[in-house]
């Protein structure tokens, strides 16, 4: 039970310095981003996936609610699609990944580092206060998030580890 509880400790501290971090957060996904995985991509500012890639986010299918990101969902996609995505957790593909507003970019697989190291190199150039003020001021509908839905999810999540449903999912 305390390792559960750190555990979401530490995806709310995640969650919270991924949302308030002044620089720019760039994803370069290149494989299977499933779970807290999916959620850190998601949680970035820019995300870039490898046409070899995919997102899923499975939480609900283990018996966890899930909480360390999926309620990022709602802001890029819209309720109702998140909630199909999250309900089902099926996986995405880097096209409709972008297609939908949950990533920026697909790109093939060998130049994907090339292409996020070009895009942080774009970035440094923009001016900082301007960007970090923008970042901060974009990402205030998730800020006004934490203490609410994904609080909510971060309990629930923590409740349902101890749950049937997830021991007989594992």
């Amino acid at each position: 039970e305390v390792l559960r509880a750190q555990t979401i400790d530490e995806a709310r501290a995640i969650v919270a310095g991924m949302v308030r971090c002044p620089l720019p957060i760039i994803a370069a996904v290149n494989g299977p981003a499933v779970g807290l995985g999916c959620s850190l991509a998601l949680l970035s500012d820019l995300v870039l996936m490898a046409d070899t890639s995919f997102l899923a986010d499975p939480h609900l299918r283990m018996g966890l609610v899930p909480g360390d990101g999926g309620m990022v969902w709602p802001a890029l996609i819209g309720l109702s699609r998140a909630k199909e995505f999250l309900f089902l957790g099926e996986r995405i593909s880097p096209q409709k990944a972008v297609e939908l507003g949950l990533a920026s970019r697909a790109v093939a697989a060998d130049e994907l580092m090339s292409e996020a190291v070009s895009l942080a190199k774009r970035l440094v150039k923009v001016p900082s206060a301007a960007l970090r003020d923008t970042k901060f001021a974009l990402n205030a509908y998730l800020e006004a998030q934490l203490p609410g839905a994904f609080e909510h999810a971060f309990t629930g999540e923590l409740a349902s580890m101890g749950s049937p449903e997830h021991r007989d999912a594992v």
